[in-house]
């Protein structure tokens, strides 16, 4: 049975990803609330490493809304790319970081899937990350995140959550090519 909570979480986390999809200001402020409900969500069912990956978004949607309200040092923050370099050591962290923090989960605590929510908080943080800087790479690991989460939810039963991760999937397509589009265009 789905719950209220995950019915909420989830519908407001659409609109939000769909309006990040569309470089929307917008999704910023619906995304505190969103990750918000994520957050008690996925503590009920004892993801902890999501917890604490909502509790990071909730943080960098505000930096994020401000970044996108302010620009960059005064002017329009446009889309942007990241240097190979740059994206190369981001994966060797992720890498890393989904280790510790994995080996972390499973001897301390009861975490379900240890490695496997790790890889989808420390690869989650990367693409955050970009988005915030309006990088045109955030949607290429947004891609790789929600194909490790659609079955890691679906295991544990949330099964609306899984099915609105497989839509974002579809988005993060689809806003990948929006944004190529847009920074061809100037934006």
């Amino acid at each position: 049975m789905v719950e209220p909570l995950e019915i909420a979480a989830n519908a407001v986390m659409a609109i939000s990803i769909f309006l990040a999809g569309r470089n929307n200001i917008h999704s910023w402020w619906t995304g505190i609330v969103g990750c918000t409900l994520f957050s008690v969500l996925f503590y009920g069912s004892k993801l902890y490493a999501d917890v604490a990956l909502q509790l990071f978004f909730i943080v960098t949607c505000i930096i994020g809304w401000r970044q996108w309200l302010r620009g960059d040092h005064g002017h329009t923050l446009h889309i942007r790319t990241t240097r190979p370099a740059t994206l190369l050591k981001m994966a060797a962290a992720g890498a890393a970081a989904t280790a510790a923090y994995g080996l972390m989960l499973k001897h301390y605590t009861d975490a379900f899937a240890p490695f496997v929510d790790s890889a989808v908080l420390m690869f989650s943080v990367i693409a955050q990350i970009l988005l915030m800087g309006r990088r045109i790479e955030n949607w290429p690991v947004w891609l790789l995140v929600n194909t490790v989460s659609v079955p890691l939810y679906a295991s544990r039963g949330l099964y609306l959550t899984a099915a609105l991760y497989a839509a974002y999937w579809i988005n993060a397509l689809v806003a990948w090519r929006h944004w190529r589009r847009q920074r061809a265009a100037g934006a």
